[in-house]
């Protein structure tokens, strides 16, 4: 039996051991047994517009340099210099053909292959150049880049299981692909990385954290249906993933209202999406999804637009989050302007949402100091349903059995739920019934 997690089947009850958010110990684990074994978000291609562009990141707790080369390929560097280790580019982002390290000149192309070094005839005419370092597994799907530094590790569609729709339900809502607009939102935490993770799809905090944002809404609308709230579903995904699903109304809930020509555009853009993947899927896009890929990537898609958010653990009480805003790039000015107000207002620096969260997950770990004396977190909320909502735990279970797994062996069984009915299984036309089944399967079975 895990030291980490109690999952207690009769009673039910789930709860977790507070020393996974405060010990140094356990972060190692984390580092070798999750970050380094895992796939990684790493970024989007549509970031990088033209050839020879890059962004400097973080991944794993590496230095990267995500970069289109001058053939137009994706690729991903380690960013330290193969000679003496300092890092080979300190911009945040830029066009390149070449980078050249500070430390001794040596230069490289935006292929990493090395293409000179000063005084390269002190090393003999068999010395072989050494190009950047790479993570041994790099792939994409949709157009979201991953990398994983395990070369073993399965494919990257395997990995996602049930997610994979829920970025297809993001992907559809264009034409022409996706695209993640210029601006980054970078901020820190002054809490453990994973109580970031459960914050992201835990529907249960919104309206005791939120209370002011839900003011604001309530106060822009005529009336606000309450009957509503509830109607969205936790469903795990398979390898710890998971997503809190919420059918088309419920957007109702957040952000102020669109004006009459940003839903007329909306409208007219699930018409195509309703005639290209059928009805049943353009009513799945219609709704809302908070999506967390294991270990660390959340996708969040409301009214307000769509959020990529990727967590990155510094120590066992500081985090450091990254996060992107992905759009249609066919998308109107005046509702591009919409949303992006209703982003800012909910998830920006100065928002009625975010701050919230950060005070709420900085308090958690300001408790944990008190672990001695009460050493668990419960996370039992929905256990013995037969269903489960947004406001249940399931979501937040189903990544730590994954999570518990990965560190110490221990595996888990699923919880047993019912099958979800429409509009959760709503098909996309494209796919085989074969296919389909098993996708639906993964997504209303697997925990």
């Amino acid at each position: 039996m895990s030291d980490y997690v109690l999952d207690d089947r009769e009673m039910p009850q789930f709860k977790v051991n507070r020393e996974t958010m405060i010990d140094s110990a356990v972060l190692m684990q984390e580092q070798k047994k999750i970050f380094d074994k895992c796939w990684l978000y790493v970024g989007h291609e549509s970031e990088l517009k033209k050839p020879n562009s890059f962004k400097t990141r973080k991944l794993a707790g590496r230095p990267i340099i995500f970069a289109r080369d001058a053939k137009g390929e994706i690729r991903v560097w380690l960013n330290s210099c193969p000679h003496r280790g300092a890092m080979i580019c300190r911009e945040p982002e830029g066009n390149a053909r070449f980078m050249t390290c500070f430390y001794h000149g040596w230069t490289f192309n935006i292929a990493g292959e090395q293409v000179s070094m000063p005084g390269d005839q002190a090393y003999g005419e068999n010395f072989e150049r050494p190009g950047l370092a790479k993570p041994p597994r790099l792939s994409s799907y949709r157009g979201f880049v991953f990398a994983s530094f395990d070369p073993e590790i399965v494919d990257l569609e395997t990995y996602l299981a049930g997610a994979k729709e829920y970025i297809d339900l993001i992907a559809d809502q264009s034409e022409m692909g996706m695209e993640v607009i210029e601006g980054t939102h970078e901020y820190s935490v002054k809490a453990n990385w994973k109580l970031l993770v459960e914050n992201s799809v835990d529907g249960y905090h919104a309206m005791s954290t939120h209370q002011r944002y839900f003011e604001m809404v309530t106060a822009a609308r005529e009336k606000l249906d309450i009957s509503l709230v509830g109607k969205e579903r936790g469903i795990a995904l398979g390898n710890g993933h998971a997503v809190v699903a919420a059918p088309p109304g419920t957007e109702e809930l957040l952000g102020r209202p669109l004006s009459a020509e940003g839903q007329a555009e909306r409208k007219a853009r699930y018409a195509a999406i309703a005639e290209k993947h059928g009805d049943e899927w353009a009513t799945r896009v219609r709704g809302s999804r908070n999506l967390v890929i294991f270990p660390n990537l959340i996708i969040i898609d409301l009214v307000m637009g769509v959020v990529i958010r990727k967590i990155d653990p510094i120590t066992p009480d500081y985090m450091e989050v990254t996060a992107w805003h992905i759009v249609p790039p066919e998308e109107g000015a005046g509702l591009r302007a919409q949303r992006l107000d209703n982003f800012l207002t909910f998830w920006g620096p100065g928002g009625l949402a975010s701050p919230d969260d950060v005070e709420a997950l900085e308090s958690a770990q300001q408790g944990f100091a008190a672990y001695r004396e009460l050493g668990w977190s419960d996370m039992s909320r929905g256990m013995s349903n037969s269903f489960n909502t947004g406001q249940d735990e399931m979501q937040m279970r189903t990544w730590w059995r994954r999570w518990n797994e990965l560190v110490t062996g221990e595996v888990l069984p699923p919880e047993e739920k019912d099958p979800l009915g429409l509009p959760w299984s709503g098909r996309r036309l494209e796919l085989a019934p074969a296919d389909d089944a098993a996708t639906v399967d993964a997504a209303t079975n697997a925990g």
